[in-house]
């Protein structure tokens, strides 16, 4: 049995690439729902905090479909 490590290591790679990229947009999401909390407490808006935050969370839900149906 030959193992092919190039090719292991490119599916590390790549996977830990996308993991850190699918937790940076769900931090993003947390940080701009959490800036919509901080504003309605001091009275102002935060409308394009939460539409980034919605965005993010639509990303992170289209990357988790999108592996889930391969």
């Amino acid at each position: 049995m030959k193992i092919d490590w190039a090719a292991l290591g490119s599916v590390f790679g790549v996977s830990l690439v996308v993991t850190v990229a699918l937790v940076a947009l769900f931090t993003l999401g947390i940080t701009g729902l959490s800036r919509r909390e901080r504003a309605a407490a001091q009275g102002q808006s935060a409308a394009l905090a939460v539409t980034g935050a919605y965005a993010c969370f639509a990303a992170c839900a289209a990357a988790v479909w999108v592996t889930g149906s391969t």
